[in-house]
């Protein structure tokens, strides 16, 4: 009876054409289908020809990468960066269906494919909402330089605290048993040692900022948090926070480069 509800209640894919605004086009094999991957340089990788730094983005629900990639390039402060976004499995021009336990097998092909590109430079995975998901399951399983984390969802936990008391669990219990196992954000966080930068909304109305905390609380790694104040879960990064996230990223991208 609950077979592919989580799918259904959780994921919200679309796969109308968007304009990448330049965004280079990728496609990974994955699953006898295709894994759509968009990337982008900033300017300074451009005018230089190469990038020092990679950014493995994984978007929140219902969002995409071609929408994305191109315009989240320029923002890394004159850092010769280059995103590689990743649409899941039924999102965009990657071939579905939309399923949760496709996500972090999908993220992995995504980082290894990756990984080979960039070779010695550092790769950065960076996820928001249940992005986030994906993002700890790579830094879980492979040798990520450092991480970044944008309102984290733990899955399991917030299906039962959240939403199980008014249908007695019945619902709720079966549904959060279902949630894969390589998307458990507490485990995979416990089980992640790089540093990484913790970004959360202090009026977060999807994700409450004490679910956000379970995963920070989690992490095994050297973090820093910043506090966005009086924003919500899908508010940009702005003003005194932004500058507190450059300041971050220096030390974020220190630490992926010490021997």
């Amino acid at each position: 009876m609950f077979a592919n509800l989580p799918d259904q209640l959780i994921l919200f894919p679309s796969t109308q054409p968007l304009n990448p605004h330049g965004a280079m086009r990728r496609a990974l094999s994955f699953d006898h289908g295709e894994l759509e991957i968009w990337t982008a340089r900033s300017r300074r990788a451009q005018q230089q020809g190469h990038a020092d730094i990679f950014i493995l983005r994984f978007y929140g629900n219902a969002d995409r990468a071609d929408r994305w990639a191109a315009a989240e390039a320029e923002m890394w402060n004159e850092r010769a960066v280059e995103v590689w976004g990743m649409n899941y499995p039924g999102f965009g021009g990657s071939k579905g269906p939309a399923r949760l336990s496709k996500i972090g097998r999908a993220a992995l092909a995504a980082f290894d494919e990756l990984k080979l590109h960039a070779g010695d430079r550092p790769v950065v995975p960076y996820g928001a909402s249940i992005g986030a998901t994906a993002a700890l399951h790579v830094a879980a399983q492979r040798p990520v330089a450092a991480l970044i984390l944008h309102n984290p969802v733990p899955l399991r936990e917030i299906i039962l605290r959240r939403f199980g008391w008014w249908n007695l669990w019945l619902l709720a219990g079966p549904i959060a048993l279902q949630i894969p196992r390589d998307l458990d954000s507490i485990e995979n966080a416990k089980a992640s040692h790089a540093p990484a930068v913790f970004l959360l909304a202090e009026k977060d109305e999807i994700v409450p900022p004490r679910y956000h905390m379970l995963v920070a609380n989690a992490y095994a790694g050297e973090k820093r948090v910043i506090t966005l104040h009086s924003a919500h879960h899908n508010d940009p990064i702005e003003g005194t926070a932004l500058a507190d996230f450059y300041q971050a990223l220096d030390w974020l991208l220190g630490k992926s480069r010490s021997p």
